[in-house]
């Protein structure tokens, strides 16, 4: 048992890799939308905080060494809280053993941290352990659920744990490094109480459906991060809509049960039906689970997005101008400059982002990424080219070179392995729409700006 803490100790001083979308919005005024734009969207806290209380001297979690009999351990859920950072819900450890009370978090981030923002961009995500006294835990998290669940572990197993999780907590081997999915303020409790409990813990048998009860897809045989993400941004459609464009292919593949709990309350089920085998005697995991705060057992969430502020609103809106720019453009046979300049810049900048994502950062399930066909930097080009009387004819062969592209990507989309979000196909087609109007207008403009003199 304690070589195996041992060994996850040194794992958590070297930063192993593995994360969770929720912590990724933890940072105040100014990065809960960045999920439009940057993998800080998805890559998506409850209970994330920049400056920890004051720690309890370390000797004083050992100064009931007589009543050993009195460590308690258990699992912290807060269930959703109402903005983009939370939504995600939020797990801790408590550990109590006579005055001793404190709560475990591995969501927490210090933002004063040199080069934090440009680190956070790269995927270096460092978060660290760190203590919560009682006086802290539920602090903003009045109107969410919280529920705890007292773990059945032996006194040996309760204290291996209690001291593995006070030496994690060190400033030497506190910090590790943060992945939305898979190393996370869920999963590494998750971890631990594995570690903990050995080989005698037992989850229940894994329903695929169960994972998505009460959503349209609670039929399926499989889940895949996607279906759980979407799950919990059912009215939230711009936080889906920026996970669906930065987040590649990885996310939509089949999960195992494992892997579902970097999700809070997903980890709680899980453990709720759990069992254990200590000397051949099985048990329930959980001895005892108590509600501290009483809410909505769908967490504390918005209302849903009015469907004329969502996003295929706004993708059908710019294919309608897209449609009636074109048209008009046709009639007088020139091409709009300036609503190109407009349209280009903004799909180029998108695929700026994406290309960074892609190819620079270290942010898992950013890549591979087949967003990247159809929102790409070279869309900046097609922005300034037609402007130039020497750039029309690279112009032309671009947007005829994007027009097949992104032509051939809509019609094999049913295909290929990545699940898309239904408003990106309104967007692709006004992109298909003006390149193709600008191959044929720039080919032979008759009178206007563009027109040869």
């Amino acid at each position: 048992m304690y070589r195996l803490l041992r060994k996850y100790s040194q794992k958590a001083k070297t930063g192993c890799a593995s994360g969770m979308l929720k912590n990724i919005f933890g940072i105040q005024h100014g990065l809960q939308y960045c999920c439009l734009t940057t993998v800080l969207c998805a890559l998506c806290a409850t209970g994330t905080i920049e400056a920890a209380p004051q720690l309890p001297p370390p000797g004083k979690l050992h100064q009931s060494q007589e009543q050993e009999d009195s460590v308690h351990v258990s699992l912290v859920t807060f269930y959703p809280g109402s903005e983009p950072h939370n939504i995600w819900g939020h797990s801790e450890i408590r550990v109590q053993q006579g005055p001793i009370d404190l709560y475990f978090n591995y969501g927490v981030f210090d933002f004063q941290a040199p080069a934090f923002m440009w680190r956070f961009m790269l995927g270096k995500t460092d978060y660290i352990c760190q203590p919560v006294p009682r006086a802290y835990a539920t602090l903003g998290m009045e109107e969410r659920r919280m529920v705890e669940q007292e773990l059945n572990l032996p006194q040996d197993r309760a204290i291996a744990m209690r001291d593995f999780l006070w030496n994690n907590a060190q400033p030497e081997n506190r910090e590790y490094r943060y992945k939305f999915l898979s190393d996370n303020c869920s999963t590494r409790p998750r971890d631990i109480i594995e570690l903990a409990a050995g080989d005698g813990l037992q989850y229940p048998a894994f329903s695929p459906s169960s994972i998505l009860k009460g959503s349209n897809r609670g039929n399926r045989t499989i889940v895949t991060y996607r279906d759980i993400l979407a799950h919990y941004c059912r009215n939230y459609a711009w936080e889906k809509f920026g996970i669906d464009l930065v987040l590649g292919w990885d996310v939509d593949t089949a999960l195992d049960q494992r892997a579902t709990m970097f999700i809070p309350m997903l980890l709680m089920d899980a453990v709720a039906d759990a069992t254990i085998t200590t000397d051949s005697v099985t048990m329930p995991f959980v001895k005892a689970t108590t509600v501290p705060i009483d809410k909505s057992t769908d967490g504390n969430v918005r209302p849903p997005t009015p469907w004329y502020l969502s996003p295929m609103a706004f993708a059908l809106l710019v294919l309608a101008l897209t449609l009636l720019v074109s048209g008009r453009d046709w009639k007088r046979r020139d091409v709009s400059r300036w609503f190109d300049a407009i349209l280009y810049t903004a799909g180029g900048l998108a695929g700026c982002i994406l290309f960074f994502l892609i190819f620079f950062s270290t942010h898992e399930a950013t890549s591979p990424n087949i967003n990247i066909a159809w929102l790409h930097p070279l869309l900046l080009l097609l922005a300034v080219l037609p402007w130039f009387k020497k750039g029309r004819t690279a112009a032309r062969w671009l947007h005829a070179l994007n027009a097949l592209v992104v032509l051939l990507l809509m019609l094999a989309w049913p295909w290929q392995p990545q699940v898309g979000n239904l408003a990106f196909f309104p967007l692709m087609t006004a992109l298909v729409v003006r390149s193709t109007t600008n191959v044929f207008l720039l080919s032979h403009p008759t009178r206007g700006p563009t027109a040869r003199r």
